[in-house]
């Protein structure tokens, strides 16, 4: 027969862990002696090392109890090894993406949205517009990746259009130039115009009730006056 610190040092944990395991129902208290001492004995010391085993593997106090006290020890242990593997293999994609974001190539939007803002600096879009569009498509495509796909694919095609993609070359260009100049209701009037033959009558739209839209236009409003003067004269001349 053993006492508490004996076994405790036997087994490779502390007395005060086995007190725990006293205390959550995992071991059972030993009858104590004469003189008040508990004492263990060798099934004590096997159950002590099945609890330490499953406690080690990272199983939950209040599951080792759930588990010794069932009879489904094997199916039950599997899915917590399942679990495991879940929660390894976030973890692992946790840790490629901080890898990414370290080196500056972090992104949560799709392949061929990356593809598409790379091809912008090759056509010679200015690196503003370039981040522009890395932000907005990161907020369409978090908040409606459904909707956000058609359009994406929608305005990914006006590249293939030389005179689609000279008018948004021109937008581009427009950024610090003051909002009166003439070349703002010039380009107005080409776009309000691109846009008519693109689509007719209607216009592409979001879910009903959407404010994305909005807040799209207002990020790209607020990057330039002359934009903001833009839009207002597209919406103006589209009604």
């Amino acid at each position: 027969m053993l006492t508490i610190g004996q076994l405790a040092a036997y087994i490779g944990v502390t007395a005060k862990t086995i007190r725990v395991y006293h205390a959550k129902g995992l071991l059972p208290e030993p009858p104590r002696d004469a003189s008040g001492y508990r004492r263990y004995s060798a099934a004590d010391a096997i159950e002590l090392i099945k609890i330490r085993t499953l406690a080690e593997a990272g199983v939950p106090l209040a599951r080792i109890r759930e588990l010794r006290s069932g009879g489904e020890l094997r199916s039950a242990l599997q899915r917590i090894d399942d679990d495991l593997s879940a929660r390894i293999d976030g973890l692992r994609a946790t840790q490629e993406r901080l890898r990414q974001l370290a080196d500056g190539q972090l992104s949560a939007l799709p392949e061929p949205v990356v593809a598409f803002l790379s091809r912008l600096r090759d056509l010679g879009f200015s690196e503003r517009w370039v981040t522009l569009q890395n932000d907005l498509w990161l907020l369409v495509f978090a908040t409606h990746p459904s909707t956000a796909r058609v359009s994406f694919e929608d305005q990914s095609s006006m590249l293939d259009d030389p005179t689609l993609l000279s008018l948004v070359l021109e937008y581009d260009g427009l950024h610090d130039v003051l909002p009166d100049d003439p070349r703002v209701d010039a380009l107005a009037e080409k776009l309000v115009s691109a846009t008519r033959a693109r689509y007719g009558p209607d216009l592409p739209a979001y879910e009903g009730g959407s404010a994305i839209p909005a807040l799209v236009q207002g990020a790209v409003n607020a990057s330039s006056p002359a934009w903001r003067r833009l839009d207002t004269l597209i919406r103006e001349r589209l009604r």
